[in-house]
Parts: C-alpha cells; structure tokens; sequence
C-alpha cells in the first residue's frame, strides 16, 4: 500500500505534538490510578491499564500496562454502547463499570471503567482503565484455583453506570463493594479508577482548548493513517500461505486432560488471519476466555512482528481477523470459568511467532515460560485478614542475535511488577528466604534462553492458605532453528511431613515453618548449540547461570 503525502492533513511536526501529548495524557492517567489505588496488586505491581479513544472509539494514546488488557478495552465500550442503545445515550458526567469474562474476555477480578468525554456539549472521546481488584467476592479468597462455573468466581458486573453528572450512584457501589471480602480496598480501588478516567477527560480538553478540534482530528487522522502504512507494508513482504503451529497445555486444574491449542495464520497480500477453530472446546476448568480477550491476545503477536518500535494507535490492526468459534476455550460461553484466562492465550502468542518465523526469522523468537505462575497466600494475621497475589517471572526466548531475557513477567502482562519483598514481608507473615535467578533453565542454543527464577516463601503463622497455577510443564518453552527447549516449571512444598511437589492447588493449609519453593521455567534456545560463541559460554559460567 502506498499512501501518498497529499493524503496527510496536517502539518507532521503538529501531529507528532499531539500524539505524544495523547500518550502523556494516558501516562499521566495511568499514574493518578497506581498513586491512588489501595491494593498493592495496583499501587506497587502494576497490574493495571488505561486508554483514550476518540468519539469512534479508536485507539488514540495508553500508557504502559499489561498488553492483554490495552488490546480489547475498545471492544468493552462498543459492547456497553450497544447495549444502551447507541451513543447518543451518553451524558456528561457519566462513568460505567463492568467486568464480565464474556465482554471483556478476562476474569472477574480485572474491572473496567470509561467515561465519556464531551467538550462543549459534543461527544468527542472516551477514557478507560482496568485494573485487577484484589478480591470480587469468588467462593475462594482472591480467586480459586478450581472452579467449574463463571459463578463460583464472583459477582459479575454487566455495563453499569455508578456515576451520573459527576455524582456517584452510592447505591449501586455499595452493590458492588458489598460483595467482597476487602469493601474498603475495593471502594479505593474503584476511586483511584474513577480519577484517572477524569484525568484523561481533563488533559484531552486541554489539548482540544490548545489546538481546536478540527486541527486535533487532522492530526488523529494522519496519526491512524501512518500506522495503518506501517502494518501493510510489512504484511506485503510476508509470503502469501497458510502457516501453522500447535501446542499443548497442561490441563485445566480439573482433571489432567491437556489442552490443545491449534494456530492457522493465513497471509493474503496485506490481509492476516489468524484462525483458532481446530483449538479445544471450552473446558469444565478455568482455561477459558471471552472473545475478546483472544483479540487481544492476537494483537500482541501481531504487534510482536509487525512494527513492534511503533506506538499502538486506531489505524493499527486494520487488516487483522481472528477467528475464535464459539464454545471453544477462546470463545467461551456462559457458564464456563474464565479464572486462568491468560493460560491459553499465552501459548497462543507464541505459536502465532512459532507459525511465522519460518519466513519471519529475524523478528521471531523462540517460545518464553509462558504462563503467570501464580502464587496466593491467605489466612489471618493479628486477627485481620491477609490475601497476597504475586505473579512470578520466568525465561523467554532467544532469537536471532541475543540471548532470551532472563526473569521478566510473561507476554501478556507487559509493565506488570514483581512485589518488592521489603514491601511483601511488611504486610504478611511470611518470609522470602531466597530470590535468584534458576540455574540452567534456559535452553541451550547459539543464543542461549532466558532464565527462571527461584523463589522461596516461609510461612510464619499456622492457618495460613496457599494457592498456586503453574503452567507449560508438559509443553515447555521450545527452540527455534535448533535451538533447544528451556526446562518445566516447578514447586515443591517442604512440611514436617515430607516434601511433595505440585503445580496447581487450591487452599492447601501450611503451618508455621513449612515453605514453598517455586521454580518457573526458562525460555527457548534459537540456533544450533554448537554454534554458539565460546566466549559467551564462559561468560554464562563465570555468572553461574550454568553448570557447564
């Protein structure tokens, strides 16, 4: 595709002031809701995103967030749109919640809010954040490890609106705060939401004040524009074929049945397809996701090799379809649980690169630990209750010219942050005895894979509850171009009573003194081993990350 300049409307230095004051908007957003959330899965890691869309809802600034989240927030409002009954049905002032697995695609704790943005009485634009709550009321603290049912998980928020001219509905919050076990938490959760979403509507006027709006929407539209060049023109270069890639997970904590995950990626010129209809019907396990979040899966793998340097914007995807059928794992349906959404849709994203690095070698890289590898802590301390949710880091791949990254979160949580252990041992009695990086987790290659972690948790108070999702051991990390596959995760549990090793359990009760050692997987080797550089080898013993 080539796009002639006359096809561009405004002056290019104006546009570039505008989108980095866009994406200064959503950074500034994103930084109102981290300050101001109650929950340390917010404040200190992260796990948390926020967008700004024109009146179209395209995509015109994020910050950095967890990508599985930025992918499908525009979805979330064209949903909550239709069923108002159109947009013209949005007033100044208004906020929305919502967290249905089925709209949003990711499980019941992730919370969504938008609101509209007029400027002078016109509807130009809307603001959003999601952001994990630390409960939503599921049969099991935080959220279990073994549901079978969508209502086991918590309470379900349709689109709903809780504010109505700048006024909270306190009825409707009180609903919703009700139904968890932190209400005070989540009402400052759902507050720091509600002041980021003012913030965006803040700076977007300012910038509209500044530029006018017939100049912002020139520069919106050569923004969408050049991106949209950037997809087609690499696509063009891709060999027109089909290209598959398929994998395994390991179950759905229900039984011990694998998952299979079948990827079909169909260039056509400019077109991608990316087709998930020979992947598993949805599980009675919590290995299921809405549409959605599929989508967004699918933009990040598509992000990952197409332009990746370039910001995210409305012009982005225009030539991207994905085919989910649904009843299928990337296409649930009500009541399957969506808890481990994420599962599938990590292994997902790497055999998408997997399919296409055949005639995409020097963007593609071999498979990473792929999975959130959670660890959940509950029980009492001085009679209060205490819930810690920590995902765990791991290896990704390696890929022509580097090393894998060693001990960095999965794909599809991006900006997500490790809690500091001064920060986790001053809030729960437990003690970290170990962090370090996993010894030969990577996979060996002529680029070496990323290395796992290890990390050691002592508990300090009986009754105390721990539950853990750990993923990929069937199927772990793979090589690329000979390069080979990075070790399985594992967890062992040491008690007065043995040792035992496990990766999925729900609510086990430890004592005081037992201690649980994670270890997650490394990332893929790229590249025949014997290729590799001597020189790196003694580099990679002389910082023990191996053995020999």
């Amino acid at each position: 595709m080539k796009v002639q300049e006359k096809n561009f409307l405004e002056n290019p230095v104006t546009t570039e002031i505008v989108r980095n004051a866009l994406i200064s908007a959503a950074d500034e957003m994103n930084a109102s809701l981290a300050r101001s959330a109650f929950s340390p899965i917010i404040y200190e890691m992260k796990d948390c995103s926020v967008c700004l869309f024109d009146k179209e809802v395209r995509l015109l600034g994020q910050s950095a967030g967890l990508p599985i989240f930025l992918g499908n927030l525009d979805e979330c409002i064209k949903i909550t749109t239709d069923l108002i009954g159109g947009i013209e049905k949005y007033k100044e002032g208004d906020l929305y919640i919502l967290n249905d697995s089925y709209i949003g695609g990711t499980h019941l704790n992730d919370v969504t809010t938008f609101s509209p943005i007029f400027y002078e009485g016109q509807l130009v634009g809307f603001t959003a954040t999601r952001a994990h709550w630390l409960d939503i009321g599921s049969k099991d603290p935080g959220y279990p490890m073994d549901a079978t049912s969508i209502f086991q998980e918590g309470i379900r928020i349709p689109p709903t609106k809780i504010y109505e001219n700048f006024k909270p509905l306190e009825h409707v919050i009180r609903l919703i705060t009700t139904n968890n076990r932190f209400p005070e938490a989540a009402l400052g959760d759902l507050n720091a939401q509600v002041a980021a979403c003012r913030t965006g509507e803040k700076r977007f006027k300012e910038l509209i004040d500044k530029f006018g709006l017939e100049r912002i929407g020139h520069c919106i539209h050569d923004i969408f524009l050049q991106s949209e060049m950037l997809d087609r023109e690499v696509i063009e270069k891709i060999p027109d074929g089909a290209y598959e890639a398929e994998g395994y997970l390991d179950n759905d904590g229900t039984n011990d049945e694998p998952i299979y995950v079948k990827v079909k990626v169909l260039v056509e010129g400019e077109h991608i397809t990316i087709d998930l209809s020979g992947s598993s019907r949805q599980r009675r396990g919590q290995t299921n996701c809405g549409y959605a979040q599929t989508i967004s899966a699918c933009r990040v793998a598509f992000k990952d090799l197409i332009s990746p340097s370039a910001p995210v914007t409305g012009g982005n995807f225009k030539t991207l379809r994905v085919v989910a059928p649904e009843g299928t794992v990337f296409h649930a349906v009500e009541p399957a649980p969506c808890g481990w959404y994420f599962t599938p849709l990590g292994l997902l994203i790497d055999l998408i690169i997997k399919a296409l690095s055949p005639v995409m070698k020097e963007k593609a890289a071999a498979a990473h630990y792929g999975d959130s590898m959670v660890v959940t802590f509950a029980g009492k301390d001085n009679n209060s209750e205490f819930l810690s949710v920590e995902a765990t880091a791991g290896g990704w791949g390696a890929f022509q010219g580097g090393d894998g990254p060693s001990a960095l979160i999965n794909h599809v949580s991006g900006d997500f942050k490790n809690l500091p252990i001064e920060v986790f041992e001053s809030k729960y009695p437990i003690r970290i005895n170990q962090y370090a990086l996993r010894k030969n987790s990577g996979g060996k290659g002529q680029f070496r894979g990323g290395l796992g972690v290890i990390r050691e948790y002592e508990v300090l108070r009986d009754e105390t509850y721990v539950s853990l999702w750990f993923e990929r051991s069937k199927t772990p990390a793979w090589g690329l171009f000979g390069g080979e596959p990075g070790q399985e995760p594992d967890v062992e549990i040491v008690s007065g009573h043995g040792s035992e090793h496990i990766l999925k359990v729900n609510g086990k009760e430890l004592s005081k003194g037992d201690r649980v050692i994670v270890k997650t997987g490394g990332g893929g080797g790229f590249g025949k081993y014997s290729l590799r550089r001597q020189e790196d080898i003694e580099s990679d013993l002389r910082k023990e990350y191996i053995d020999g």
